[in-house]
C-alpha cells in the first residue's frame, strides 16, 4: 500500500517516488513548491498526511469576494465552488464588508487555516489606489492564487478576465445602429481598473463613430447609478452604458424619477447579465460575462499552481456577449 501511495502521488505531481518519500519523511533537498504540491496531492487523493505534516496546507481554498449585493459575485462563487469541489477542495468564502474585515485580514485568517490557494473574484487588485501589500506577502510565501477580472499591472498572479474592450465595441455598435449620438457612461470609481478599461474603449469608439460621450464615475450601487444618471440626463444623453447591472437599475430609476421612459426616451445598457435581469422592468440589455468558462479556468489555473506545475502569469481574456432585451431602443425624434 505504501509503494502504491508513493507511485500515485509521484504521478499526480510529476516527480519521482524518491522526492515524494523525502517530503513525507521531512528530509531536505526539496523545493517548497514541490513540497506543497506533494502534500496537496496527498489530500486530493485521500491519503492521510504523516502526523508531523498535518498542520500544513489542507484541502481548503479561499474564495474572496468584494461583496454579495451584486448578484454576479455569488454567481462566480457558485461556479468556482463547484469546480473546486470536483477537484476535492473545500471553498472557504470570504466577503469584504465596509468598516469590517478587510481583504488583508481575511488573508491572515486563510493563512492560519493553511489554505492551499485563493481565488479572488474582485478585490483590492482591481483598485489602483488600493492596498496591495498583502498580495506581495502571498507571493513571498509562494501561495497559489488566481485573480478574476482586470488587475493593476504589478501583481504577479494569473488573471482570468472578461474582455472589456470587446464588450464596449459590441455595446457601441448596438447603440449607434439605433441612432444614438450622445451617450453617457456610468462607470465605477476612478481607480477601478475594469472601469478604466471600459472608459478607454468607450472613448475610442466614440471618436471613431463621431458620437458625443459624457462619462461619470459612481460607487458600485443602485444609489450610485441613480445619482450619476441624474447628472447625465441633465447633459442630454439619449443612452447610457453602465459598468454593472445594479448601476443600470439605478439609472432606470433616475430616468423614471424625471418622468421619462426606458427605452422610449433613454436607452440603458448594463454589464454582467447577473441573475434576474430578464425579470426587471424593462428586461435589461446587458453584457454577459462568460462566468462558467471564467470560473472553471480560474480553478484550473489554481489547481495547476497547487500541483507545482508552471503557470504563465498572463491575462486570459474571455469573449463577452451582448444580450439585447427591452431597455434599448431607437433614439426618439
Amino acid at each position: 500500500m505504501k509503494h502504491r501511495r508513493l507511485a500515485e502521488v509521484a504521478a499526480k505531481v510529476g516527480v519521482s517516488e524518491a522526492t515524494v518519500s523525502r517530503v513525507l519523511n521531512g528530509k531536505a533537498g526539496v523545493s517548497e513548491t514541490t513540497r506543497s504540491a506533494v502534500l496537496t496531492a496527498l489530500d486530493v487523493l485521500g491519503y492521510e498526511r504523516p502526523t508531523q505534516l498535518r498542520g500544513e496546507r489542507a484541502r481548503l481554498v479561499g474564495l474572496v469576494l468584494p461583496e454579495l449585493q451584486n448578484p454576479i459575485f455569488p454567481a462566480f462563487a457558485d461556479v468556482a465552488g463547484n469546480a473546486l469541489a470536483q477537484r476535492g477542495f473545500t471553498p472557504v468564502l470570504c466577503t469584504r464588508t465596509a468598516g469590517g474585515v478587510s481583504e488583508a485580514d481575511y488573508l491572515e485568517l486563510l493563512l492560519e487555516q493553511h489554505v492551499s490557494g485563493i481565488v479572488f473574484a474582485g478585490g483590492q487588485y482591481a483598485q489602483a489606489d488600493g492596498a496591495h501589500d498583502h498580495y506581495r506577502q502571498m507571493i513571498r510565501r509562494k501561495l497559489p492564487a488566481v485573480l478574476i477580472n482586470a488587475a493593476v499591472d504589478h501583481i504577479g498572479y494569473p488573471r482570468v478576465s472578461c474582455d472589456d474592450a470587446v464588450a464596449i465595441e459590441q455595446v457601441f455598435a448596438h447603440l449607434t445602429s439605433l441612432g444614438h449620438t450622445c451617450v453617457g457612461a456610468v462607470l465605477g470609481p476612478t481607480d477601478h481598473v475594469p472601469s478604466r478599461r471600459k472608459l478607454d474603449a468607450l472613448t475610442a469608439c466614440a471618436e471613431q463613430a463621431g458620437v458625443d460621450l459624457v462619462a461619470e464615475h459612481a460607487m458600485f450601487s443602485l444609489e450610485g447609478g441613480q445619482a450619476v444618471a441624474t447628472r447625465l440626463l441633465q447633459r442630454g444623453v439619449t443612452a447610457m452604458v453602465c459598468s454593472s447591472d445594479p448601476l443600470a437599475l439605478g439609472a432606470i430609476r433616475a430616468v423614471r424619477r424625471r418622468g421619462l421612459q426606458v427605452p422610449k426616451d433613454v436607452s440603458i445598457v448594463g454589464y454582467d447579465d447577473s441573475a434576474f435581469m430578464t425579470c426587471t422592468d424593462p428586461p435589461l440589455t446587458t453584457v454577459r460575462q462568460p462566468i462558467e468558462a471564467m470560473g472553471r479556468a480560474a480553478v484550473e489555473l489554481l489547481a495547476s499552481q497547487i500541483a507545482g506545475k508552471p503557470v504563465v502569469n498572463e491575462e486570459l481574456l474571455f469573449e463577452p456577449e451582448l444580450v439585447v432585451r427591452s431597455s434599448t431602443g431607437p433614439v426618439s425624434n
